[in-house]
């Protein structure tokens, strides 16, 4: 059993995100010392020492094509940001023995919640992409820059069912990434992430594309509506918000998930998906998703047999495709003639073999659009038409 953590960004064990920390420590810290070469014989003769400027910089290394992570990093690096947040919380004495003395409501305190998440500048006036879980319900949000510069935050606003957030800066002429196509990522491909791990600023890591395409349920977080990046590159708590980039210095997605327990495994969200996200967010406040109101699973033989044993109402008589458990009444889908037992044969001409592609076909419908389904009901075909509208608003817990 898969469970989920944020790489959180909230680091008090009561966080409200923060399940638990896994922290890995390395082997070996001691300074490891250069050799000293052999003294020279009596018969040598040492040049004069030279005296330098105390004030003299020095000179940054070269770097060689070998170096393509630093030379991403230092182009790159600038426009990486901390966040850092405060939240104001209650808590209550967890003491059976007050009812008796507030009619039965226990007392709540306050308390201020600390985190720290990562973010990256995408525009030179101080437009800033993080995770939603990383700024959602903060009384405060402060901006650190690579050089120092700190700056208030104000959450433009952020939509759990992706997990963006975009908030804003007061500032100009700011360093910025440039956004790369998360389309046509391939396993195996580069892979480099930095962030804030754990409070330490500025870390970078590196690795390759693990997978794509991993749905929500894979990861751990099936209320949510993204098909993650799997990646290699270490992300640790504090992470979140941070960019993952290719090796021409793109970002390609915001690293926002890991799995405990679980090393080498670490889910971002693609760009493409936080750009759509974040521009509705700029546009309106809060971003839209589609919205048809059904429960849909897999088939199997086991599920078919299990199904057809019961007083489900419905029988099946196939043993793949996916199928329409239940619809919500008063949604899209009641209203356009969606059943239980209907098994999704294609949508919009798409055929379908998974439940991740009914979402994906959904996800790429606008609102109020028709979406044309083919379903087969109780071995006849049936052709309907829903019109998606947007999904209720799911308080965040």
């Amino acid at each position: 059993m898969k469970i989920f953590l944020r790489p959180g960004d909230r680091l008090h064990p009561s966080s409200f995100y923060l399940l638990l920390l896994l922290v890995s420590s390395t082997a070996g810290c001691g300074v490891i010392r250069p050799e000293l070469g052999s003294a020279p014989t009596p018969t040598e003769s040492l040049p004069p020492l030279q005296s330098s400027p105390a004030t003299a910089p020095l000179a940054p290394p070269k770097l060689t094509s070998l170096d393509y992570v630093a030379q991403i990093v230092q182009k790159v690096g600038p426009a990486v940001v901390r966040i850092d947040s405060t939240r104001t919380v209650g808590q209550s004495f967890g003491d059976p023995g007050f009812e008796r003395f507030f009619g039965g409501q226990e007392p709540q305190t306050q308390r201020v919640q600390r985190g720290t998440g990562s973010g990256f500048i995408t525009t030179a006036d101080g437009r800033v992409l993080t995770n939603a879980h990383v700024v959602q319900g903060a009384d405060s949000v402060t901006v650190v820059l690579k050089d120092g510069r700190r700056f208030k935050g104000t959450v433009v606003g952020a939509d759990s069912t992706t997990d963006v957030a975009v908030v804003k800066i007061n500032a100009q002429n700011l360093p910025v990434v440039k956004l790369g196509n998360s389309d046509n990522l391939l396993p195996g491909q580069a892979a480099i992430a930095i962030g804030n791990p754990l409070g330490l600023s500025f870390t970078v890591t590196q690795g390759i594309i693990s997978a794509t395409g991993r749905s929500a349920a894979d990861v751990g977080v099936p209320a949510e509506r993204v098909d993650f990046i799997q990646t290699d590159a270490a992300i640790n708590p504090g992470n979140s918000g941070g960019p993952l980039i290719n090796a021409e210095g793109e970002v390609i997605g915001i690293n926002s998930a890991i799995i405990q327990g679980a090393a080498g495994l670490g889910f971002a969200i693609p760009i493409a998906t936080a750009s759509r996200v974040a521009d509705q967010i700029v546009a309106t406040g809060k971003a839209e998703h589609p919205y048809l109101g059904v429960k849909m699973a897999e088939l199997t033989p086991e599920l078919r047999n299990e199904i057809n044993q019961s007083n489900a109402g419905f029988k099946i008589n196939q043993e793949q495709g996916v199928l329409i458990i239940a619809v919500q009444s008063n949604s899209p889908a009641a209203r356009g003639g969606v059943r239980p037992g209907d098994i999704v044969a294609s949508i919009n001409g798409t055929a379908i073999q998974t439940a991740q592609q009914v979402q994906q076909q959904v996800e790429a419908t606008s609102i109020g659009s028709p979406l044309q389904m083919i379903v087969n009901r109780n071995g006849q075909k049936q052709t309907l038409t829903v019109k998606p509208e947007p999904l209720p608003v799911r308080e965040p817990g």
